[in-house]
């Protein structure tokens, strides 16, 4: 991989304080910021909280291409409750988005996860909402940071290796999608 490339990149993951039972998913920025990660060449994991997300934000815009899994449909919206994130929006490249296109349907990062890397997420979004009651911030950055670390690595395959894998929802052994990342 070229770190030319890689420094003008930044990859990242938030979660929530809130659900969409409690806000409604027409109100994604009303779920407000728990903890966001971030991952570049340059500086490695960033951990930000509620009170850092206007930095954050900046710090994302800053980068020529904003790597996400989902950033588009979700974390941008509840970053947008604290500024303007649109060149966030301008320079992301959501990989949900990416698969959604090619295939024609969903995928969650542990399906491809599991699949490509043979590397299961650590918890889930309801998970870290009971973190998030309990004080728990430190488990909620831990998982977080996992979620951008595989990401970072999905993207590192499917560079060197042309596709990623996902399950297959019938039980059969994993697909593969061929993609240009």
């Amino acid at each position: 991989m070229q770190l030319d490339l890689f420094a003008t990149e930044v990859y990242y993951d938030i979660e929530t304080q809130r659900s969409a039972d409690e806000v409604g998913w027409e109100n994604i920025h009303l779920m407000r910021l728990a903890v966001g990660v971030t991952w570049s060449a340059l500086e490695g994991f960033r951990h930000w909280q509620e009170r850092d997300a206007e930095a954050m934000i900046q710090y994302l815009s800053s980068f020529d291409r904003v790597i996400s899994f989902n950033g588009d449909g979700f974390d941008s919206r509840v970053l947008s409750y604290y500024g303007d994130v649109s060149e966030i929006s301008r320079r992301s490249f959501d990989l949900l988005k990416d698969l959604r296109n090619r295939l024609g349907h969903r995928l969650s990062l542990d399906s491809i996860a599991r699949a490509t890397l043979n590397v299961g997420k650590t918890a889930n979004g309801l998970q870290s909402l009971q973190w998030w009651r309990e004080g728990r911030i430190d488990l909620i950055t831990a998982y977080c940071e996992q979620d951008v670390r595989v990401l970072v690595d999905i993207v590192c395959y499917a560079r060197s290796h042309g596709f990623v894998k996902y399950a297959d929802k019938m039980g059969g052994p994993p697909l593969t999608v061929y993609v240009h990342w």
